[in-house]
């Protein structure tokens, strides 16, 4: 089983970070409001990168780093695989 780590943007253009193992579901609830609470009101959320590792530890160690970047090297890091 994989893990995700994501990105979404929020309509406010803010960026939100997340791990899952079921990148759907997990973006179904950040739309219906039962996702992360720093998502809620922000819609629409555009799911903006992906990026599959091996296990949910991965997922969290590699989660931290995203969330320590810039916001200029996230939007690098989201150019460099553009999902939509």
């Amino acid at each position: 089983m994989f893990w995700y780590v994501y990105i979404l943007r929020c309509g406010d253009g803010t960026l939100y970070t997340g791990i899952t193992d079921d990148i759907p579901r997990r973006l179904a609830a950040h739309r219906s409001g039962k996702g992360a609470k720093y998502t809620r009101g922000r819609g629409p959320l555009e799911l903006v990168y992906q990026e599959q590792v091996p296990d949910k530890s991965a997922a969290l160690r590699r989660e931290i780093q995203i969330k320590r970047l810039r916001r200029a090297e996230k939007e690098r890091l989201i150019k460099s695989q553009n999902v939509t």
